[in-house]
């Protein structure tokens, strides 16, 4: 209890370092994006919080505004024909997620912990209920988040969401960022496109292996 409301200070502290020096690089994305394609700046998603309340998770616009809104990406069967040019280089650098700062101001999430899902991904909210990863603030980053990412299946994913949950701790939340950072650098774990697809092919090609 008491590092939640160490963390909480800490994630006020860092959020609004961050607005103040990244607000060039905001401005700059936003006339990147209002430069290529019509519809607004920022991209809003219901997404699930805390003890499983629903909040507006911001980035931001990656795609075309007639595209799917509450499927994730990596389940279309061709996210490629509505992401933007903007939007893939956002995407590959993971710059899209930064107005997530102001979600964390708000209060709607942390900088570290389980990566919101959404509000119709109940696979992934009922396997979270079993590890008590629905009992924290979302975040920006997670320790499932730098041990795979969008390659990880929903039950490998609530797993490490609960070991976060039980070993959460300043050297832990440290730990995250710092590979995330990594991570980031080398775009580790980022699949765009129907994730089944991409398992089945995995699949295929170690069978063939042997």
């Amino acid at each position: 209890m008491k590092y939640i409301e160490q963390k909480r200070k800490i994630d006020l502290m860092l959020s609004l370092i961050g607005m103040v020096i990244l607000a060039p690089l905001f401005i700059g994305i936003m006339i990147a994006i209002k430069l290529e394609s019509k519809g607004p700046v920022l991209f809003k998603q219901k997404r699930v919080g805390l003890r499983r309340s629903h909040f507006n998770i911001l980035k931001f616009r990656t795609m075309r505004t007639d595209a799917p809104k509450d499927t994730p990406t990596h389940l279309l069967d061709d996210s490629e024909q509505y992401i933007t040019k903007v939007g893939k280089f956002l995407r590959k650098t993971s710059l899209d997620e930064l107005p997530q700062i102001i979600n964390i101001l708000k209060g709607d999430m942390a900088v570290i912990g389980p990566r919101p899902a959404l509000w119709n991904q109940y696979d992934l909210i009922e396997e979270r209920e079993k590890y008590g990863a629905n009992d924290v603030l979302p975040g920006l980053t997670g320790w499932a988040q730098i041990n795979g990412r969008d390659e990880l299946p929903i039950e490998i994913k609530a797993k490490f969401d609960g070991e976060y949950v039980n070993d959460m701790s300043l050297k832990l939340d440290f730990l995250c960022l710092i590979k995330t950072i990594v991570s980031v650098a080398k775009s580790d774990g980022i699949i765009e496109g129907n994730t089944i697809k991409v398992f089945e092919e995995v699949a295929s090609a170690k069978e063939n292996e042997k």
